[in-house]
């Protein structure tokens, strides 16, 4: 049987869940993930642990944060002073705030914390710092 291989595309049904079980991701009543393997379409580790699969394989992976979405990266967590922010903004703690870049691009942040002096913003990705587990199952190579 064919091992899926960079270049190819491949569809794989998926599970992942952090280290303490908890799911933040899954397949499971979708179709499955479709994706170009070494093309950067999906985290490195992913993409790493669906190489030389086949069709029908299954397997469970172990992505650690430096080849998912890396570590906690602190320069990305910004204090702003609560009058920066517009008093129509709603800030709700875990809520999430889009801001704009120059040039028009949008980052999701996540607000920390509200204070009536200061707001604290968190644009890491939601799963940075986290280690990654992935149930995989290679289902198609085109």
């Amino acid at each position: 049987m064919k091992q899926a291989q960079a270049g190819d595309n491949v569809q794989v049904h998926y599970k992942g869940t952090l280290t303490d079980g908890q799911l933040f991701d899954s397949s499971e009543g979708r179709d499955p993930l479709n994706f170009k393997l070494g093309s950067g379409q999906v985290i490195k580790g992913f993409d790493d642990g669906v190489t030389g699969m086949e069709i029908g394989d299954k397997k469970t992976i172990h992505i650690p944060n430096a080849e998912a979405y890396g570590p906690v990266n602190e320069d990305m967590v910004i204090n702003f002073e609560r009058s920066q922010i517009p008093a129509d903004i709603p800030l709700e703690v875990g809520g999430t705030l889009n801001m704009h870049q120059d040039g028009g691009r949008v980052i999701p942040v996540v607000v920390k914390e509200v204070t009536e002096e200061y707001v604290i913003l968190d644009a890491n990705h939601p799963l940075a710092g986290q280690d990654l587990i992935f149930e995989l199952e290679l289902v198609g190579i085109n």
